[in-house]
């Protein structure tokens, strides 16, 4: 087995091992949730943790580490004897990996037995072995929803349960949830963010004699992992006596009314939603003086909470950056400093400068320093004949409208893809509606099916007693449909018919929108775009839609319009796409007018391209962007000759009356 790196030999990444640390000496904090760019030892840090960990005292044999001093009287290996002997373990950190099945993370049940013994054989899974320990996540937010889901559950009500078919199994399931993941490749979702006590932020170092430092004892450690750790062994034995020695102050640490008062401030300030974030504030400040020895919570332990504790609750939609601003947190617990005394006036000024009132830091909104001039002062529309990209003829980036709700574009037909919320899949959740013989092991029993298929063969198997004789063959596994999630491929038109400013801020609020709804669907997305005289890949394939909406917003515009070169980009994109992740089905969003004048034989070209799609039976959907009181009705041709739909970008609207009406006709006809 490989020598773990010592924790202690870090280097720098003073955040993640504070908010580490703090959770070994507090466990009710809530976990951490490492967001940073590949390469930055994330992992390397929270591996090494567990070697700082006490011992654990587990009951001998119990599956689910039950504590010898209050055995948990549910325990499927129960009962157990309370203040009995007990022995030690290690601390585990057990890895979820991102493909795990729910089986896998929550035990299986022995359906066979349970149908033909009526015992409940229950092979235990991670949450279980997790138990009392640490539950690691990498790259969490690649987690499939339905774990998500599972793993919430498990994480508020400090236990697991499973269930398949009537048969039920309970055990407790309290862990100390950690997680890593590059912001690059998606965001979380909204319900799993909350549920982390903490959020640190790391980077590679820019400074040469700090990077020479993580190269050099990278290097010594592959040389000689154990010589490496021993030289370390002495900082990490005073750094586990630390953690036992504030674990032991803890209970004994005074948080008084007035760091109590800054803590409720800070929150309501910042406009956090729900209490979460006020009780895991509480929590942290009164670890962080446990670990200073301290035994009163002082402001420099709120504010130092506040910054680990708010960061990721301040997200108000995916496209926020998380972060806080330290200095309106520094006005904040200023204003509400030293004041223990409940009935002390929190405004002595009597000018209601508490957050958000007139005088306070909340009261005065930023200056908005978007760029003036996105309407009247705007630059007059740009031609067709505008030189390519590049030239004098480029306008800077457009500000994109206000996003909306949007109808819900699909995949026609019934796929096979990854977990999502879009189109119809055969999935291992969702509506039941069929019976297969399984495949491989079997995850989802279809009981009336079992039953019917056992039936006919009782007597011949000699059936004497209540229990049904069931053998394997008569298993049946159950065919289920859900939702599953697509690669969303945008093909927008920059050139210079698209590039007035109105228009094009409209444009970029119905992709902006698009996005917001890929976001929420579990998409993966990526971004093309043309004009002047060829197209690029803005952004290939990815479940980052943060990075999406970064590119569209930068998105410069100006040029001829080479729609069959914005085709067939999109069509080698998706030929590369379909060779890494063959299940997952497309939908191509093409954002135009329709309009096609770069190249030779512009029009003709651009109709060939677009046969190809139909060709290949790729679902496509056509954002019809032409305005005027005179259309010439080009991006509906062009949906023709995609093998897909047109929509106007009021018909994009969910609430729009006229995408209801040509919704109707559609279906009528």
């Amino acid at each position: 087995m490989t020598t773990p790196f010592p924790f202690t030999a870090v280097v720098g990444q003073d955040d993640l091992r504070l908010a580490l640390l703090l959770n070994a000496v507090s466990p009710s904090v809530g976990g951490v949730l490492v967001r940073g760019e590949k390469g930055t030892a994330k992992s390397t840090a929270v591996r090494a943790l567990t070697s700082l960990l006490p011992e654990v005292a587990v009951v001998p044999g119990c599956r689910f580490s039950c504590d010898p001093l209050s055995p948990d009287p549910g325990c499927p290996d129960g009962p157990h004897e309370g203040g009995g002997g007990g022995a030690s373990r290690p601390a585990r950190m057990v890895e979820l990996p991102v493909g795990a099945s729910e089986d896998r993370l929550v035990g299986a049940l022995d359906i066979e037995r349970a149908l033909a013994e009526g015992v409940k054989a229950f092979e235990p899974g991670l949450l279980a072995a997790a138990h009392r320990g640490i539950l690691y996540v990498d790259e969490v937010n690649l987690l499939h929803d339905h774990l998500v889901d599972l793993l919430l559950d498990a994480a508020a009500m400090g236990a697991s349960y499973v269930e398949r078919e009537g048969v039920s199994v309970r055990h407790a399931a309290r862990f100390l949830l950690v997680g890593t993941m590059n912001p690059e490749e998606g965001e979380l979702r909204p319900q799993l963010l909350d549920r982390f006590g903490l959020t640190v932020e790391v980077a590679a170092s820019r400074e040469p004699d700090e990077r020479v430092e993580v190269v050099r004892r990278r290097l010594a450690y592959d040389d000689d992992p154990a010589g490496f750790a021993a030289r370390w062994a002495d900082e990490e034995a005073a750094v586990r006596q630390r953690i036992v020695a504030a674990r032991e102050l803890l209970p004994s640490v005074r948080l008084g009314d007035g760091a109590l008062r800054q803590i409720a401030a800070t929150c309501a300030a910042f406009e956090v939603d729900g209490m979460r974030a006020d009780i895991v504030m509480a929590r942290t400040a009164t670890a962080l003086a446990a670990w200073a020895g301290r035994t009163d919570v002082l402001a420099e332990d709120v504010r130092q909470a506040a910054l680990l504790a708010l960061p990721h609750r301040r997200r108000r939609n995916p496209f926020d950056a998380p972060g806080l601003d330290e200095d309106k947190l520094d006005r904040t617990l200023e204003e509400f400093s030293g004041d223990d005394d409940p009935d002390n006036d929190p405004d002595p000024d009597g000018d209601g400068g508490g957050p958000g009132g007139p005088g306070g830091g909340g009261g005065q909104p930023e200056p908005d320093e978007g760029p003036a001039g996105d309407g009247a002062g705007a630059r007059p529309e740009e031609g067709e004949g505008a030189p390519a990209p590049g030239g004098g003829g480029e306008q800077p980036p457009v500000r994109a409208a206000e996003p909306f709700r949007t109808k819900v574009l699909s995949v026609p037909g019934i796929g096979e893809g990854a977990a999502g919320r879009r189109s119809r899949a055969r999935t291992e959740h969702g509506r039941t509606t069929g019976a297969h013989r399984p495949r491989g092991a079997l995850t989802k029993l279809h009981l009336a099916a079992t039953v019917q298929a056992a039936a006919p063969h009782q007597r011949a198997r000699g059936r004497s007693g209540r229990g049904l004789v069931v053998r394997r063959d008569d298993l049946r596994q159950a065919a289920r449909e859900g939702r599953e999630g697509n690669l969303v491929l945008f093909v927008v038109d920059a050139s210079g018919s698209m590039a007035a400013r109105q228009r094009m801020g409209a444009v970029k609020g119905a992709v902006l929108s698009l996005l917001l709804d890929a976001y929420q669907r579990r998409d993966k997305v990526g971004l093309v775009t043309f004009r002047g005289s060829a197209a690029d890949v803005a952004l290939p394939p990815t479940s980052s839609v943060d990075a999406a909406a970064a590119r569209l917003e930068s998105l410069p515009t100006g040029g001829r319009t080479p729609l069959a070169a914005g085709l067939l980009k999109a069509h080698d994109v998706l030929r590369v796409e379909r060779l890494r992740d063959p299940a997952r089905r497309a939908l191509v969003v093409v954002v135009t007018d329709g309009r096609a004048t770069g190249g030779p034989e512009p029009v003709a070209l651009a109709s060939r391209a677009a046969r190809l799609f139909a060709a290949e039976g790729v679902a496509s959907v056509v954002v019809d962007c032409e305005s005027g009181p005179v259309r010439l009705g080009l991006a509906g041709r062009l949906a023709g000759e995609l093998g897909g739909t047109a929509v106007t970008l009021d018909e994009l609207r969910a609430d729009s009356i006229a995408g209801l009406v040509k919704d109707a006709q559609r279906r009528a006809a």
